[in-house]
């Protein structure tokens, strides 16, 4: 597991595919670093990509805030089936099935549905295009659903639609920004498929 930064206050991560985010991210890097790591946000079992975890309670509490503030900003690159338009920002109410681990997007408020944001720009074009997306809300599986309720499943989410070959949705966490001490750290990373795009047409 890649370590971007660490300090005695936290660690910023790449969490790989098929990590589990809440426990096994936080016993791995006991492992390598020492001491106890407290998550405070997640990212779904078959998505990697940066994370950050706190080491101490007050920052769990720092982090927490930035979080329920919207001041951290998490920003992710996909691969979707077809050509979204070149940019975008979309907003949607979400329902998740917790029997089924599934999200639907819905038509009206009621018990259980919350309002979902994001903003996508198209970074290249084909029978797949890379987007750039940032969310303003962090729901559960948002990105994929308000991909795939458009009819732009993400490469790989065959719970949401796709019916192609790979194992596991093209679906990265590239970069996220938050407030600390006083100044604003940024830290990013590109997953492969990601690094050489062609130009948007």
């Amino acid at each position: 597991m890649e370590i971007l930064f660490h300090d005695k206050d936290l660690a910023v991560i790449v969490k790989p595919v098929g990590m589990e985010s809440q426990a096994a991210v936080p016993a791995e890097l006991e492992k390598q670093l020492g001491g106890t790591f407290y998550p405070v946000h997640r990212l779904d079992l078959n998505v990697g990509g940066v994370m950050v975890y706190a080491r101490t309670k007050q920052a769990a509490a720092a982090l927490s805030r930035a979080v329920q503030e919207g001041a951290m900003v998490k920003e992710y690159v996909a691969m979707v089936h077809g050509m979204p338009q070149e940019s975008g920002d979309w907003e949607d109410l979400l329902f998740k099935d917790s029997s089924k681990n599934k999200v639907f997007v819905v038509k009206r408020m009621r018990g259980g549905v919350k309002k979902a944001r994001l903003e996508y720009r198209r970074l290249s074009s084909g029978e797949t295009s890379l987007v750039h997306v940032r969310l303003h809300t962090g729901r559960s599986h948002q990105i994929r659903v308000q991909f795939a309720s458009r009819g732009f499943p993400l490469v790989g989410d065959h719970k949401y639609g796709s019916r192609d070959d790979s194992n596991a949705p093209m679906l990265f966490s590239c970069r996220i920004t938050f407030p600390w001490k006083g100044k604003t750290r940024s830290h990013e990373r590109l997953p492969e498929w990601a690094q050489t795009p062609h130009s948007a047409e």
